[in-house]
This record gives C-alpha cells, sequence and structure tokens, in this order.
C-alpha cells in the first residue's frame, strides 16, 4: 500500500494515528538536528518532520538528501505541531516519519512548482506535466471535470442521450479549413477531422433519437487568439420536434443551472436582441451588457458643419465613458494612439468632456457650439463628468473600431467584473453573408440553417436580407453558443445550396446522403452547440482557456511539450501515397 491517505486529509482528530502517505517534495527545511519536508499530491500538502531524537539516525541521513518533486513514500505518526499554519487544511498536525522510501528522484524542475512560479508561458508549455502540478492548472482542470458532469448530469435528467460521432469523416467546402487525414487504404483520398458533428446529429434525429449530446471534441485548422485552439471541445446537442422558443428554454436553463450550481448566483434575466440590434448598439454580434456605453449615432446632429471628416463619413457613433470628464490631455491623447493601433484601425478620435457645471469642451470647439455638443451628450446619454469619444468611417468598420474602444475602456474602469454574470440570446442572424474575395454569399452559420419561412421569397431577389432561425447565447461579452433551426426537407435544402452556388451535382456529390435522408420522414429539429472550453474559462472567472485544457497548443498551433506538427518519415508517406516536394 503505497497511502493510507492523502495529503490533504489528516486532522487534529488523527493525532497518534499510524500513517502511510505518498507524494513530491513541495519544499525541504534543514536545521541540522531537525528537518521538515512539505509533501504534497493532488489533495494538498503535510508537513513530515525528522527529529534525530525521535527518528533513527538512517531516516534523517536518507532525508538530507531529498530535492524537490522527489517522489517519496513516507510511514510515521500524527503529531500536534508547534507552530501551527492557519492558512493550510493540514496546518494543525505533522507526521512524526519513521520510515522513508525515495520512490524516484527528481532532476530540479525548470520552474518552481508553486502557486506564483517563476516560470514564463512558453517553458511551462513545454514541462506542461510540471505545470500541472501546480495548484493554479490542477485546480483548473478539477474545475472542467466539474462542469463536464454537471452538463451531463443536466442534460441526462433532461431525457438526452449521448452518443459519439465519428472523427474519420469528409471534407466539406464551407467554414473554415479542414484538417485532413490521408488514406492509406484508398489512394489519392482523404479523410477530414470533423469542425462539430452537424450533419451526423441531424441524422440522428432522421434515426429518431429525439434529443442528442456530446462532450465531443472538434478541430478547426484557422489562425489563433488566446481563446481559440485548433483543438476544442464542443458540448454538442440536437433535438427534434422543437421550434426556436423550446431550445432556448432548455438551454437558458443549462445556463441558469450551471451558474446557480457552480457560482452560487440566481440569474433570472436572459434578455434577447437581434443581430441588427446588436450591431447597431454595440458594435459587435456579441455584446457584453454587464456595463452600458451604448453607441449613439450621432449623423443627424453631426453633419450640418464644416468639418469634412464627419461630413465624408458613412456614420459618426460615440460612446459616453462614464467619469471620463476627468481624463488629462496626455491621458486622452493615449486613447487616441490605442485607437491608430494597427489592431483596431481608426484614423483617429474626437472627444467631448461635459463639465460639471453643465458646459462642454471638446476637440472641435473650432466647428461646433455649445448647443451642437449638448446634442451629442443626448444622443450617447452622456452624463456631467463624462467624456464622450467619437469615431466616424465606413459603418461596419467604424462599429468595430468603437467596439473594441469600449471593451478597453471597460477594462481600464474595472466594469468587466468576472464575477458577474449576464447572459444574453442574440436572435433574427442574416442567413447569408457576402463574401468579397469569392464574390458569392456563403452561409454565415452553416448551410443547413433554415430561413425564417416568411423571409424565403427574399432568397432570390434580396439574399442578403434574409433572416435565419438562428441564435447564439452571449455571456459577459463572449458568445458561449451558437444554433439554429435546421432545414428539414430536400427542397428547401437544394434551394439553400443552389443559393450558395453549389451545382446540383456539387450538393449531392458533398451532401447527398444527408437529402436523401431528408426523403426517409425527416422530423423538424434543432440544436445549439457551445464552446466548452470558454464556458468553462469563463465560469472559472478567466477569458483565456488554455490553463483548462490539460494539454494546449500555442499561438502557433504547435504543441511544444511533443514538438508537434512533425516531419513524417519517407516511409510512411510512401505508404500514404504522397510524395513531397522538398
Amino acid at each position: 500500500m503505497y497511502r493510507s491517505h492523502s495529503c490533504g486529509e489528516l486532522r487534529t482528530s488523527d493525532i497518534n494515528k499510524e500513517v502511510t502517505l505518498s507524494g513530491w517534495v513541495q519544499k525541504v527545511r534543514d536545521k541540522g538536528f531537525m528537518i521538515w519536508v512539505d509533501l504534497r499530491d493532488r489533495y494538498g500538502i503535510t508537513q513530515l518532520i525528522f527529529d534525530e531524537e525521535r527518528t533513527s539516525s538512517d531516516v534523517v541521513e536518507k532525508a538530507k538528501t531529498l530535492g524537490r518533486e522527489f517522489v517519496i513514500q513516507v510511514k510515521g505518526t500524527v503529531i500536534e505541531r508547534e507552530s501551527k499554519n492557519p492558512n493550510m487544511p493540514t496546518g494543525d498536525i505533522e507526521i512524526l516519519v519513521s520510515e522513508l522510501n525515495i520512490l524516484n528522484e527528481s532532476h530540479t524542475p525548470p520552474f518552481t512548482i508553486e502557486d506564483e512560479t517563476d516560470g514564463g508561458e512558453d517553458i511551462r508549455m513545454k514541462y506542461r506535466y510540471l505545470d500541472i502540478r501546480r495548484n493554479p492548472v490542477k485546480d483548473s482542470l478539477m474545475f472542467r471535470h466539474q462542469v463536464a458532469m454537471k452538463v451531463r448530469n443536466y442534460l441526462s435528467e433532461a431525457d438526452f442521450i449521448e452518443v459519439e460521432t465519428p472523427y474519420l469523416i469528409k471534407s466539406t467546402p464551407e467554414g473554415a479549413r479542414d484538417f485532413v487525414v490521408p488514406s492509406r487504404m484508398n489512394e489519392g483520398q482523404f479523410y477530414a477531422l470533423p469542425q462539430s458533428p452537424q450533419t451526423f446529429k441531424q441524422l440522428l434525429m432522421v434515426g429518431g433519437m429525439d434529443k442528442y449530446f456530446q462532450i465531443v471534441k472538434c478541430f478547426r485548422d484557422e489562425d489563433l487568439r488566446a481563446d481559440r485552439q485548433p483543438e476544442f471541445t464542443q458540448i454538442d446537442c440536437e433535438m427534434a420536434f422543437v421550434e426556436q422558443e423550446d431550445i432556448l428554454n432548455i438551454f437558458e436553463g443549462l445556463t441558469r443551472h450551471l451558474i446557480k450550481d457552480i457560482k452560487g448566483q440566481e440569474i433570472s434575466d436572459f434578455p434577447r436582441m437581434t443581430y441588427d440590434e446588436a450591431m447597431r448598439t454595440y458594435g459587435n454580434d456579441k455584446p457584453d451588457i454587464r456595463f452600458g456605453m451604448k453607441f449613439g449615432e450621432l449623423n443627424e446632429v453631426a453633419q450640418h458643419k464644416e468639418f469634412k471628416v464627419f461630413n465624408d463619413a458613412e456614420l459618426v457613433v460615440g460612446i459616453a465613458v462614464p467619469g471620463g470628464a476627468s481624463y488629462t490631455r496626455k491621458e486622452i491623447d493615449k486613447l487616441i494612439d490605442w485607437v491608430r493601433r494597427p489592431q483596431v484601425g481608426a484614423l483617429g478620435m474626437v472627444y467631448v468632456k461635459c463639465n460639471e457645471d453643465g458646459s462642454f469642451k471638446s476637440s472641435v470647439d473650432k466647428f461646433y457650439d455649445q448647443e451642437d455638443l449638448s446634442k451629442w451628450a443626448e444622443t450617447t446619454g452622456a452624463k456631467a463628468g463624462d467624456l464622450i469619444c467619437i469615431l466616424s468611417g465606413q459603418g461596419n468598420k467604424v462599429r468595430g473600431q468603437l467596439s473594441a474602444l469600449r471593451m478597453e475602456l471597460a477594462e481600464r474602469l474595472g466594469l468587466r467584473n468576472p464575477e458577474e454574470f449576464a447572459p444574453l440570446w442574440v436572435v433574427d442572424f442574416p442567413l447569408l453573408e457576402w463574401d468579397e474575395d469569392t464574390e458569392r454569399y456563403h452561409a454565415m452559420h452553416h448551410p443547413f440553417t433554415s430561413p425564417k419561412p416568411e423571409d424565403i421569397p427574399l432568397l432570390d431577389s434580396k439574399p442578403g436580407d434574409v433572416r435565419a432561425n438562428a441564435y447564439d447565447l452571449v455571456l459577459n461579452g463572449n458568445e458561449i453558443g451558437g444554433g439554429s433551426i435546421r432545414i428539414h426537407d430536400k427542397e428547401t435544402q437544394a434551394l439553400m445550396f443552389d443559393h450558395l452556388g453549389f451545382t446540383p451535382e456539387e450538393a449531392k456529390e458533398q451532401f447527398g446522403f444527408l437529402m436523401d435522408a431528408f426523403q426517409y420522414g425527416a422530423p423538424p429539429h434543432g440544436g445549439i452547440a457551445f464552446g466548452f472550453d470558454r464556458l468553462v474559462a469563463i465560469l472559472g472567472g478567466q477569458e483565456t482557456i488554455r490553463d483548462f485544457i490539460a494539454f494546449p497548443k500555442n499561438n502557433n498551433g504547435r504543441d511544444v511539450m511533443i514538438d508537434a506538427p512533425a516531419n513524417i518519415d519517407q516511409g510512411q508517406l510512401k505508404e500514404l501515397h504522397i510524395q513531397l516536394d522538398l
């Protein structure tokens, strides 16, 4: 038996017990006549004591050879600690060691295995197995497990069935780039790793499974950010005989349950906002509604004077920054520099200080009088003491720039409290979006999303105006889930493929299996997929997902620990019928 108890388990009620513990050496303090060792495992830390008066000399000598991260087993007696540590659950006791076994020695680790480590991100990713020993990472992985269990329990109790779908599937031209896998047995042909189980879960509805879910790994070969990985996990769900309202109610319930069970907070309100309203009011389709700073469109009250910058703009739009009138000119100049960064791309920023006495001071006083500026304040909802920040330019572009500024200012003002949760449904997305590069429409979500029935006649005349039966669940400015009511008849699906530029032959080659299935009694159905990594991170008070993934990739999509991706042996390439031109 390697251990009778864990290192986080023993208390004063265990005093005088003979115990066996195993774990890693966290720290050694050698006072010559007495040695203390902090022994760590997944459950906590217990202090060991080696005393020359009470411990045999050979055990004491062996203890003097211990180094950080040695794996050891000890036997001894639980005794009361003279200098208690109230910050540790085991801080009232220690183990008087009678027997020490070194199970494995360790090199000195490249960074300290402590909550506040001296290791940078790159070195910690290279030695991720050591990083996992630290409490912040270990606790994040345990938290992920707890969330997964709560999701499984909730959906299972709601009669959902978890079904595994294939990982080796067919590549499709829609969406992000696929990761492809060569087939040795089918020369020149390739599988793709799934970006989602979309078509399979629809086929499960045709198969009568009625309520399906899966916590599933998905893959996208796309540019990476802090909240993206080439492989990620979804809570994938589908339901038959449902309308949009049914799905929103079920998954409001799941979200409400998770926030209450994990964070102890009651969420009663799940407001809804159309895509058009979200873009007009916040400049993006996943607004953070924990704070205000709504957009005020100023064209009518700003394009009547001789200020060419505004007069030439498609859109003049501003936000009111609470308390911002106290900013110095230097602080405002730094904001202007921030919006001019290539990542944001604004050419500049106009500002108005709303003074406490009701007067206004702006960077364009030469062109606008107090009455004009008062109208700007009214349009943006600015109050005395606020700062109005105004950008102008091409409509969609400037909305994105102001949205970025809004989020940056909220971060600086401490308005994005990670312990506050504000969910939001965004609905009525466009069905199609125009792609300038390919000069054709693409599905905003995917080609299986149903159009609003009343908008179907617009597909021929005004395809960009057709709304989708689609919905996103936003939490604290992050899209955590997205889904739609699906097309479930062959004729509408064929019509959709036609408007996406597929010939009938291409549609049959790519998705013939799905269209065939629709001829055998496909029920009305719809679903949603949650980004599980992101959901866990937000519930854990973070917005980056890496620490909630056991072995994440870096920003270049590399696993620096195992050095992947890597070259393949020429013999393997030959077997796969692949010849590289080097």
